[in-house]
């Protein structure tokens, strides 16, 4: 891994910071800021699962633009478990090897480089979202995107109209679950330093989480304890794999909001569970078991998911950190200070603003003069501050 001999992301006068802009410490991973970029599908990946230009862009751009820790989008721990051709992977060394750039460069620009590990299950071969997300059919395969089996706990589809899935066996479990493990080992060889577990938005792992999605008779459903049983053993074993020092995100649908569906206070359970597991962190999201996630559907508040990511850290001491729809430096800062969460993640509104993180610190007065902002940028910054007229 490429060390930094100093930081841009922290501040001379970081002992005055807001809380937002305050270090902190997890494991022996000091991330300089509150601040992450939350994984993002990109749906640009060439059809071997790695990485190419667009996402050593992609990324080093967001890491440019001043956050603490960055996440590379999830990537599949096998090819079963792609959501669409065009997803990553880290399921052989050629991807591996590709993703130490990334890693790399993430880190040259003073981001904590972080990795997502996947298996989309039941919501595997999809088109692309913009090419109308349904289960890939005969249209698909003569234009060269071939269907693939779909696998999950129970013969249910996610949605109607989209491929039932296969009923995983016990053997299958296993090998899964060791394939989240070689994933980890993989990642930390590439030399990313925190990892994250996606265990949510109706991919495999929320799938057994969820009695909606789950119904198994076996040890691996029926009860809460049943239908946790796969996410706890993926936990163990991808803490087995990722170095001791390293830490680990574990990302949660905290409800499904749905009748008879996954609570906020099964999320409580669950997430002292993984703590006893070594998790470090919980990522706190929500809902998912449907077509697209959190926002596909429904307008929502600021913040909308923060009072999931308030609870878990309340009642379990772990660290958590919120997601979804979090715009305003001011309202970042205020649920930091007010120890709601840890970490706050930010996705579409880095899309929207890669510098996103560099524009907080001015907003909230912490880097008036620009020195967080790579040299070639902060030097004419600063100048145009002192002599250009307010915008009216």
């Amino acid at each position: 891994m490429l060390a930094t001999t100093s930081n841009p992301h922290t501040l001379q006068d970081s002992a005055a910071a807001p809380p937002l802009f305050t270090p902190l410490r997890v494991r022996s991973i000091e991330v300089p800021n509150r601040i992450v970029i939350s994984p993002m599908q990109q749906y640009r990946a060439d059809r071997d699962g790695k990485p190419n230009h667009w996402h050593q862009s992609h990324l080093t751009k967001l890491a440019v633009g001043g956050a603490g820790l960055v996440f590379t989008e999830a990537l599949a721990v096998e090819a079963q478990g792609r959501a669409t051709h065009s997803d990553l992977g880290i399921w052989n060394d050629e991807q591996m090897e590709a993703l130490k750039v990334v890693a790399e460069e993430i880190a040259r620009q003073g981001a904590v480089a972080g990795a997502q590990l996947i298996h989309a299950g039941r919501k595997a071969s999809v088109q692309k979202p913009w090419d109308g997300y349904q289960s890939l059919g005969p249209a698909d395969a003569a234009r060269g995107e071939e269907p693939w089996t779909v696998v999950g706990p129970s013969a249910v589809p996610a949605n109607p109209g989209w491929a039932t899935p296969e009923p995983l066996t016990r053997d299958a479990i296993r090998r899964i679950v060791d394939a989240f493990a070689q994933g980890a080992r993989r990642l930390a060889r590439a030399g990313f330093q925190a990892l994250n577990i996606h265990g949510a938005h109706g991919y495999l792992i929320h799938s057994f989480l969820s009695p909606l999605s789950n119904l198994r008779e076996d040890e691996y459903g029926g009860d809460l304890a049943g239908r946790m049983r796969f996410a706890l053993d993926i936990a163990e074993a991808v803490r087995s794999e990722w170095p001791a020092h390293l830490p680990i995100f574990y990302r949660l649908s905290c409800i499904d909001d749905l009748p008879g569906g996954w609570t906020l206070e099964d999320t409580v359970v669950l997430s002292r569970e993984l703590g006893a597991r070594g998790i470090d962190v919980i990522d706190c999201s929500s809902r998912g078991l449907g077509p697209r996630g959190t926002l596909a559907t429904a307008t929502q508040g600021e913040g909308f998911q923060v009072p999931f990511a308030e609870r878990v850290r309340a009642e379990t001491g772990i660290k958590t950190m919120a997601v979804g729809l979090i715009r305003s430096a001011g309202f970042a800062n205020s649920i930091v200070r007010e120890g709601r969460t840890d970490f706050v993640a930010i996705a579409r509104e880095a899309l929207f603003n890669p510098h996103w993180p560099l524009h907080a610190a001015l907003e909230l007065g912490h880097d008036p003069k620009f020195t967080a902002w790579p040299d070639s940028y902060g030097w004419w910054l600063a100048r145009r501050a002192r002599t250009a007229p307010p915008v009216q």
